[in-house]
């Protein structure tokens, strides 16, 4: 049998309240991989990674972690696991400084940080000059850097992104998914919900197109940029 992928939310079903958003919805990642989740507004995208990282209780499937199952884990547990989030807002603390958000990403660690807080500063230079700053004060771009910077400091195995180039120029979502390569080619997972479908087909390895809570195509991010359906449906022809 084919080994499972590193993490896997497997035909997941499930909600808020009596009504499911999900229908046997499966999306996963391999080890050092970028997997990629699209479609369009009202998908489940969010949902999805939601139910990934425990912040939905499913009422079908299960969540796999590394072969471990973690479905009945909670967020904080998961953490504790190697998982790491950033959600699309209120993902940073305005008032803290660059270097105290980044701080604050490592509160589960009992070692010495300053290594991590100086491979994020590699990561992203600008933070490095900007860290006695409060992170309030930055453009939105500088901001989810420090986001993914923050949860970079947790040292995690995989890295949940949520819209995380949501209101930045092409310029800044670019350089934030070059960024997002480089953290992959260091064997974190990266999974990530995206609206600018295209460019983000294009950095991944693997792409869910959602539709109503269920998996409508799913691929390699290249065979999906070439599909015709995908094209024309998601991608604007």
């Amino acid at each position: 049998m084919a080994s499972e992928p590193f993490l896997i939310g497997d035909a997941m079903t499930g909600g808020y309240g009596p009504v499911d958003i999900l229908h046997q919805c499966t999306i996963a990642v391999e080890k050092g991989q970028i997997a990629v989740i699209v479609g369009p507004n009202g998908a489940g995208k969010s949902t999805a990674m939601k139910a990934v990282f425990g912040m939905l209780k499913l009422r079908g499937g299960a969540v796999r972690l590394n072969g471990e199952d973690i479905t009945k884990l909670s967020p904080q547990d998961r953490v504790a696991k190697g998982m790491a989030f950033v959600p699309q807002t209120h993902n940073i603390f305005t008032t803290m400084t660059v270097e105290e958000n980044l701080e604050m990403g490592a509160f589960l660690r009992r070692d010495d940080i300053k290594t991590t807080i100086e491979q994020v500063y590699e990561l992203f230079p600008i933070l490095k000059t900007k860290r006695r700053q409060p992170a309030g004060e930055l453009s939105g771009g500088q901001r989810q850097q420090v986001a993914v910077g923050r949860a970079l400091m947790t040292q995690p195995s995989v890295l949940m992104l949520d819209e995380p180039t949501a209101g930045v120029s092409p310029i800044v979502m670019d350089e934030l998914f070059d960024r997002i390569i480089e953290v992959a080619r260091t064997g974190i997972s990266i999974l990530m919900v995206e609206q600018n479908a295209r460019q983000a087909l294009n950095i991944a390895d693997k792409g869910y197109v959602l539709v109503q809570g269920r998996n409508a195509f799913t691929d390699t991010g290249e065979a999906l940029m070439a599909n015709p359906d995908v094209r024309r449906t998601f991608l604007g022809g």
